[in-house]
């Protein structure tokens, strides 16, 4: 099977791994054959756990499902989903939009996108200009009933 030539304390050794069961190897140290039980450790791999950030979406209090008694009942906030820049706004305070209808345009990655409204109600308020800088998460468009 292997090989291995040892030095220990000025003495060499030639050592050949004739065959290996389970945790019994026979080996021949310079041509005498010998049975060894090999001790094994199981080690447990550090594999990385990958964490992602909790999605948000609308609809409400970031923490909870449920509104808070002095909170406007029926708002939800479109959030930016990627750290970007606002190219175009699709559309004004006060318009009527469906679940999916695309409330405006932004680059992000070098790549235009889509940002669609995931609630249908009226544009209560637009929270950005176009070429704003935007981080991810942060709020660009309040949707009412």
């Amino acid at each position: 099977m292997k090989k291995f030539k040892f030095n220990i304390r000025g003495n060499d050794y030639n050592v050949e791994i004739l065959n290996l069961e389970d945790n019994i190897a026979e080996v021949e140290v310079n041509g005498s054959v010998y049975q060894v039980e090999i001790e094994r450790h199981i080690k447990e791999t550090k594999t990385p756990k990958l964490l992602r950030p909790q999605i948000i979406h609308s609809g409400g209090s970031d923490t909870s499902k449920t509104s808070k008694p002095g909170e406007k009942k029926g708002v939800g906030n479109v959030k930016a989903p990627l750290p970007g820049t606002i190219l175009e706004i699709k559309v004004s305070v006060g318009d009527t939009v469906k679940v999916g209808d695309v409330l405006l345009i932004m680059e992000a990655m070098k790549m235009e996108n889509n940002i669609k409204s995931d609630k249908s109600g009226k544009i209560k308020e637009i929270k950005v200009n176009n070429d704003d800088s935007v981080l991810e998460g942060d709020v660009l468009v309040e949707i009412g009933e």
